[in-house]
């Protein structure tokens, strides 16, 4: 298998999780954003979105990092990791959705501001990351987890941009059962990390500042 990514994107990150949580086989394939390769005629061929990761399996090629996490899960036949019972999946694919949704116009957004320049309303951005972080607290007092008992495609869909919700000015301090939650994650054999990048509240250089207050 090869993964078309960014190091920079947490769509990408997120499929990369998942492959090396499973203890699957890849390779990693750099795109590189700042030179437009996700915009090139062969790239465009795999995905006509113009967006990473894209997944190749021996000729088969699926876009979208949900829809990597789905045919993983699977093709492995994880069945802890996504559910086949109607309300387990039912669960899961309610955070599959604000992956999708929320945490794009949220997290994701913000940090749009601070690493790449994007010209977009950062506070507003902050307000939604916020709004969603207490609806996942909230969540995760139950189980610790935020479909299951365990962690499950939920989880990994989310992880990348809360835990990098900082760069983007959006602190985690006040969100106890969350920090909770990343530590559990990052405590799964085959966990890889998101890389931290000097920007919003890690502009110190401090990868603590986050706690520094919302």
């Amino acid at each position: 298998m090869k993964l078309y990514y960014s190091p920079k994107s947490g769509h990408s990150h997120r499929a990369r999780l998942f492959l090396s949580l499973l203890g699957a086989e890849y390779e990693l394939v750099e795109v590189d954003l700042a030179a437009r390769q996700h915009k090139s005629a062969d790239f465009l061929r795999m995905n006509a979105f113009g967006q990473v990761p894209v997944l190749e399996d021996d000729g088969l090629v699926i876009a979208d990092s949900n829809a990597i996490l789905v045919y993983l899960a699977r093709k492995f036949g994880r069945t802890d990791w996504y559910p086949d019972d109607a309300p387990g999946a039912a669960r899961v694919q309610r955070w599959l959705s604000a992956a999708a949704g929320q945490l794009v116009q949220g997290p994701a957004s913000a940090r749009l501001a601070t690493l790449f320049g994007a010209k977009i309303d950062a506070q507003s951005a902050i307000d939604r990351a916020h709004a969603l972080l207490a609806v996942i607290e909230t969540e995760l007092e139950q189980t610790g987890w935020l479909a299951a008992d365990r962690a499950t495609i939920a989880d990994v869909a989310l992880y990348s941009y809360v835990a990098r919700a900082p760069e983007g000015n959006v602190a985690l301090d006040a969100y106890a059962c969350l920090n909770g939650w990343l530590d559990r994650i990052e405590s799964l054999p085959g966990f890889v990390p998101f890389k931290i990048h000097p920007v919003g509240l890690y502009a110190t250089g401090d990868p603590l500042a986050h706690l520094a207050g919302a």
